[in-house]
């Protein structure tokens, strides 16, 4: 398939001050059609989009968004099918009203009396799922459990085949999902981000910073024969801000950065490219021959070596391991059997520990880098994946659905002294140890994905916990899985995460 990279135009930063009712009315806004004034507003509304941040800030007006009628602003976008709309959210300033609202909204038009689904953060913490079933009716709303007063909060509205969900938490914590049915709106629909004042004799102001209008798979998608568009993403640790620095229309998983930090490795349809962050250009890496690779590569510690998973036509197409020179040349072979699916080196260089297929058990080995004899350093009935090294060669983390569900665990270097760390309702995957030693992120699938899958396509969290153990925290709430953080993708200061969202896109 030809490459059809590309990066998104992004609209100039704007000041709300400098927006009048023309631009308004007329003006792209990052990834938002336009944005406008809807009803009545005794203060005109503006919006401005920060592309370095990729942050939006909006100012609206507005008596209410209730009873038969809103007045609001409004930033839109005009969307058909299924979708999923994502932001944190936060008001700026104390506000005069309790009840003034921020939020997504979806509505067959921008008449004031029209039909929505509203997914509404209100001053005081009140969260609904607010809704108006046909133009002209009354306003009816289901109020969250969780209020959320003076919150970053994360604020997801989905539309999934006729059904709206509503999910809501605090930035940090697990989504809480309530759903609406019964409600019929056209299939061409505006979607968009609002402020409503709750007084039109004053101007609200909110933050909107991660947005990400998803175009989820279809239900008649097909693992690995179909993929959807793949956006690269930088994650601050501490923030939780997440920007996209490239975009393809096609599939490209695992990234993981390069020891000088001046880039990122993913592989793509095969192949492995090398993504400069400061020119944001893409070039191939020379693998010789080996050019069907799949998403398990790893850079060793000190960043010239590079491992690499391909699927060996002399192997039945069976996964092998080889190394060459992270710039690139001819492989060399390393295991003798596969499939293998290579995890991580020793801080030391001598070792990779690895995924095998033996039969029809699959546990973690290691093996010389050198080749030779592999050993096998898990046997308990169940999937282990992932294995990782600490920085100080001491562990090795890997996750194992011995347990029942996908979990994350710890075990020296030889194998002994297997131990759980994580112990929670989600299915855990592929442990990832900061450079520093003392954290470890990982991909949370939710219950309903079976523990020895991990899918592609799906709702999933990024967290982060104490390298020993104790609380998880969410730093990245995702649609992706497959390929999203298989491999090592931590930047060489700790303080950033690589990880890749999938969409569909035009």
């Amino acid at each position: 398939m030809r490459s059809l990279a590309f990066r998104r135009v992004l609209t100039p930063a704007l000041t709300l001050a400098c927006l009048g009712p023309a631009l308004g009315a007329q003006s792209a806004i990052g990834i938002f059609d336009a944005h406008t004034d809807v009803g009545r507003a005794g203060r005109l509304g503006a919006a401005s989009y920060d592309p370095q941040r990729q942050e939006y800030l909006l100012a609206g007006s507005g008596q209410n968004m209730w009873n038969d009628r809103d007045d609001f602003h409004l930033v839109w976008k005009r969307m058909t099918g299924n979708f999923i709309l994502f932001t944190r959210a936060r008001f700026i300033g104390t506000g005069v009203e309790d009840h003034r609202k921020i939020g997504w909204t979806i509505r067959p038009s921008l008449a004031a009396n029209s039909a929505h689904v509203t997914a509404a953060l209100h001053g005081n913490g009140l969260v609904s799922l607010q809704f108006r079933r046909t133009t002209g009716d009354s306003t009816a709303e289901d109020k969250s459990r969780d209020s959320l007063p003076d919150a970053d909060a994360v604020i997801q509205l989905e539309r999934r085949d006729g059904v709206y969900l509503m999910s809501v938490a605090r930035f940090g914590d697990t989504l809480v999902t309530q759903q609406l049915g019964g409600l019929t709106l056209p299939d061409t629909v505006y979607v968009g981000l609002f402020v409503c004042a709750h007084n039109d004799t004053v101007l609200e102001r909110a933050a909107f910073s991660n947005v990400r209008i998803t175009t989820p798979a279809q239900r008649d998608f097909v693992p690995y024969r179909d993929y959807l568009g793949s956006n690269l993403e930088i994650l601050d640790v501490a923030t939780g801000h997440a920007t996209i620095v490239h975009q393809y229309r096609g599939s490209f998983q695992a990234p993981n950065w390069s020891r000088d930090g001046e880039a990122l490795i993913y592989a793509q349809e095969g192949r492995l490219y090398r993504f400069d962050l400061s020119s944001h250009a893409a070039q191939v890496i020379n693998t010789g021959f080996a050019t069907s690779n799949n998403n398990d590569h790893v850079l060793s510690f000190d960043g010239r070596i590079l491992g690499i998973s391909h699927h060996a036509a002399e192997d039945s197409d069976a996964s092998i391991i080889y190394t060459l020179p992270a710039t690139g040349g001819t492989p060399r072979r390393v295991t003798a059997k596969g499939p293998s699916y290579l995890h991580g080196f020793s801080p030391d260089g001598r070792w990779l520990v690895y995924t095998g297929v033996r039969g029809e058990e699959l546990d973690v080995y290691k093996i010389p880098v050198t080749g030779g004899d592999e050993i096998r350093l898990t046997s308990a009935p169940g999937l282990d994946d992932g294995p990782e090294f600490t920085p100080d060669g001491a562990t090795v983390y890997f996750n194992s659905s011995r347990s029942g569900r996908m979990q994350i665990w710890r075990m020296r270097p030889d194998g002994s002294a297997q131990k759980q760390v994580t112990n929670d309702g989600f299915n855990n995957w592929f442990p990832h140890i900061s450079p520093d030693g003392k954290w470890i992120a990982y991909i949370a699938f939710l219950p309903d994905v079976a523990a020895d899958d991990h899918p592609f396509y799906r709702h999933v969290l990024l967290r982060v916990m104490p390298v020993g153990g104790g609380p998880a925290r969410v730093i990245a709430y995702v649609y992706g899985g497959q390929g999203t953080i298989n491999v090592p993708s931590w930047s060489p200061d700790g303080t950033r995460l690589a990880f890749v969202s999938n969409s569909a896109m035009p």
